[in-house]
């Protein structure tokens, strides 16, 4: 019996080879596609799985709201590392790190230096709560001593090629000596971190501090097995009060309490984040990584999801389209005697055929568009072809989507009544066919949704990318690394602004971009208390020279720049609009005095006060989704740092060669390393380029499905009303009129699909826009645009059929009358 069926199902393919075609193929690209985003979602998926015990490994979050801003970060005080465990009993091992910028890296008897960025400061129980795998040594206390190393199995190769590393030094920024005690194999791709060099913390002063208004570090810690979460939580205020409350009047006044601070509005919170929550559920102020969006995921196995149920729509028109031609083998096997089951099970076999080829077709169709889908989500998937699994979810997969997309052909084909179909009384066609028709449209709506997305994600980005955003990021280059040339700083800078291409050129702390580090501290205007949170503005302060301002473009609304010829400079300040608005001065800022409260070295309070001497317009130096946030620059005649370069647009490769030559000259043997602030500004929307591309991507593939279904289903209609055509071209009926008569049915549908889709598409694209602060406006000229080109395309596809059976010799199809 099933050879039986095997072989009609052959027969009918071969028989309908054109259809056959359109539906393997089309069936065959919404499966490749469908594969690859699967591949995408397990990947995403899988982060951070390699750790053993991840399920008792958890990252501790810092949520504050304090002098009028709120803040959710990674960062936590040094001490803590050192109380977890102390004072909750259900900590086994914490571990935190410390970041502080590439470093330069060589052997001890070698000349030049290599820029390694992989490189963090962590403490001594590291791999107590990360086990990782090791090459060489035991990972049993090998960062217990300060100066000790442990290097990943690619840096040792790199470094100390076919010998052994253990016992070999390494020097860090031509000062720091490490001695390696160990070599770790390298992290997995899919880790939320990647790190090759693991420094010693017990060497670093920093590390050592015990005050915890100080937030420089990011804390992890290992849970003992069954330990809750939430217990641990519920712990870590208690803890905070104990430890910070003796430290609040070093920098709030004699007698501050932790209810002061909660009475007037400031809170702080610990929360806990399992390790394996944060590459999809994590986008925090310092992050290792970019990491990527839950919601991203959610939203691109939907896209695989209906662009595979678009091309099963496909099948199911096809089918049931061509039912008609098949109703007369219903009627007679009926009549022969086949049941109803034997006639199911035969156009199951059929629909089963088909999507079995089509998957074995979709895999090498998904290898050849991994490579450029990995170009555009910057991943490394590859085909599991070696996997078992991945057969046999092949095998599932086609077995399953021939069920669903034969479903409704087979019961639809099996139920016809053999008097009926012998008597000529089946009507068939587009008019009849309200399924079809519905699935059309629910086709069109759904390429509609991925349009008007595509469009908007574009939009938003291209706002972002020209908005005014009180900076000028074109035509700036900026040089880091500038430790490595020691006190020829200034002069390097000199010397390349003595060429005339450069216009302008500043040293600084500080830069509006994604990658600068920050700093946040509590200012008072003078007068005020320090006990008076409400008075208290929490401010980024950065370290600027006089060339600052100028060098960036920015605009002075009041007041004055910083400059050479006010030594009282050196504790002045100027302020942004909003650090204005925060402070709430009486009067002109200008000339008013703001103070902060620091501790010394021998944790003595130390208070330092700056006169306001200008204000500067605000400028976005976060991410668009945030407002902007209160600033203060401080000026400092050399701060050290980056030093960035304004030039002409035209010269561009000589600033470049220019740069090079001063840094060889300058810092021979040190790594050059400088990027265009444009770019460093386009890296904080990385994620929403990649969004945007993909989207246009998988758009693309849902229409040509769409069309693709349009075109058979227009092929159908016009084979099926070929002698009403001839009747009416022998009638006087023009080529152009019958193209309109085929079209407008079809593109009804399109309209519908239009219309149903927008108010969809708008309320997805709403709540998608109100992440950011700053957004484009979605106006109607964004559904019109996709709208008219669905019916562009849609009608092309549908003309290029009608137009055909238009231009046909009526002759030809009125003969056999």
């Amino acid at each position: 019996m099933l050879q039986s069926y095997f072989k009609i199902a052959l027969r009918n393919l071969r028989k309908q080879g054109f259809y056959s075609f359109i539906n393997i193929f089309g069936l065959s690209v919404g499966v490749a596609v469908c594969m690859v985003i699967a591949l995408f979602v397990i990947n995403e998926s899988s982060y951070d799985k390699h750790f053993k015990d991840g399920d008792r490994i958890y990252r501790i979050t810092n949520k504050t709201v304090f002098g009028g801003r709120s803040s959710h970060n990674l960062y936590t005080p040094a001490a803590l590392v050192r109380a977890l465990p102390e004072e909750i009993p259900e900590v086994e091992s914490a571990v935190h790190f410390r970041e502080q910028g590439p470093y330069l890296v060589k052997r001890p008897n070698d000349s030049e230096n290599l820029l390694e960025r992989r490189v963090i400061w962590t403490s001594k129980d590291f791999f107590k709560v990360f086990d990782l795998e090791m090459v060489s040594g035991t990972n049993d206390g090998i960062l217990d001593e300060p100066g000790t190393i442990a290097i990943s199995e690619t840096i040792a190769e790199k470094y100390f090629p076919k010998q052994e590393a253990i016992g070999e030094s390494l020097i860090l920024d031509n000062d720091l000596e490490f001695r390696i005690t160990g070599v770790y194999k390298d992290l997995p791709e899919a880790s939320h971190f990647h790190f090759d060099f693991l420094l010693s913390a017990e060497g670093l002063q920093e590390a050592q501090g015990e005050v915890w208004f100080s937030n420089n570090f990011q804390t992890y810690f290992k849970a003992y097995e069954g330990a809750s979460p939430e217990a641990i939580e519920e712990k870590f205020f208690p803890m905070l009060k104990k430890y910070m409350e003796p430290q609040l009047s070093l920098f709030f006044g004699e007698g501050t309490t932790f209810d002061d601070l909660i009475a007037q509005g400031s809170s702080l919170e610990y929360i806990l984040q399992p390790i394996h929550d944060i590459h999809l559920k994590s986008d925090l102020e310092g992050e290792f990584e970019a990491n990527f969006s839950e919601q991203y995921v959610y939203i691109f196995l939907a896209i695989g999801l209906f662009i595979l149920l678009i091309a099963c729509i496909n099948f199911m028109n096809l089918s049931t389209a061509k039912s008609a031609s098949r109703a007369k083998e219903v009627g007679i096997r009926k009549v022969m005697g086949s049941f109803r089951i034997h006639l199911i099970r035969q156009f199951l076999m059929e629909s089963i055929l088909l999507s079995s080829i089509a998957f074995l077709i979709a895999i090498p169709l998904a290898s050849l568009m991994l490579p450029f889908f990995n170009d555009v989500a910057e991943r490394n998937l590859t085909m599991p072809i070696d996997s078992i699994g991945f057969y046999a979810a092949i095998f599932l997969g086609a077995i399953v989507t021939g069920l669903i997309a034969g479903s409704y052909p087979a019961f639809f084909l099996s139920a016809f009544k053999p008097v009926s179909i012998l008597k000529g009384k089946i009507r068939m066609g587009m008019k009849s066919g309200n399924i079809r028709s519905t699935l059309v449209v629910f086709q069109f709506a759904i390429s509609v949704i991925l349009i008007i997305a595509t469009i908007t994600v574009n939009n938003q980005l291209s706002f972002i990318q020209n908005r005014e955003i009180g900076f000028e990021k074109d035509q700036l280059i900026t040089v880091f690394n500038t430790y490595a040339l020691n006190d020829r700083l200034v002069g390097f800078k000199d010397r390349v602004l003595a060429d005339n291409t450069i216009e302008q050129a500043t040293i600084s702390g500080f830069l509006p971009v994604a990658g600068s580090f920050r700093s946040d501290s509590p200012w008072l205007v003078e007068g005020r208390d320090l006990a008076d949170m409400e008075s208290t503005v929490s401010i980024q302060n950065w370290q600027v020279d006089e060339n600052y301002i100028p060098s960036l473009g920015m605009e002075l609304v009041s007041g004055r720049n910083f400059s050479l010829d006010f030594p009282s400079d050196s504790s002045a300040v100027i302020l942004n609009e909003t650090a204005v608005k925060k402070f709430n001065f009486e009067g002109d800022p200008i000339g008013q005095k703001v103070y902060s409260q620091i501790l010394g070295d021998g944790n003595e309070e130390i208070y330092q006060i700056r006169t306001v001497v200008g204000v500067v317009k605000d400028f976005n130096f976060q991410s668009m989704k945030e407002s902007v946030s209160p600033v203060m620059l401080l000026y400092n005649k050399v701060p050290g740092g980056p030093v960035s370069f304004k030039f002409r647009a035209e010269n561009t490769q000589n600033v470049i060669q220019l740069i090079e030559e001063a840094w060889k000259d300058m810092a021979p043997g040190q790594p050059l390393t400088y990027e265009f602030m444009d770019e460093q500004f386009s890296r904080m929307y990385h994620a929403e380029t990649r969004l945007g591309k993909v989207f246009g991507v998988f758009a693309g593939f849902a229409i040509f499905i769409a069309c693709l279904g349009l075109f058979a289903l227009t092929a159908f209609t016009a084979e099926q009303r070929t002698k009403e055509i001839g009747i009416r071209k022998v009638l006087g009926a023009t080529s152009s009129g019958i193209v309109v008569l085929l079209s407008k049915e079809f593109s009804k549908l399109v309209l519908i699909a239009f219309v149903l889709a927008s108010p969809l598409a708008w309320w997805s694209m709403t709540k998608w826009l109100e992440d950011y602060e700053y957004k484009v406006n979605l106006g109607p000229s964004i559904f019109l645009l996709a709208g008219l080109f669905v019916a562009v395309i849609a009608f092309v596809t549908i003309s290029l059929q009608a137009f055909k059976a238009a231009s046909s010799n009526p002759v030809n199809s009125l003969k056999s009358e």
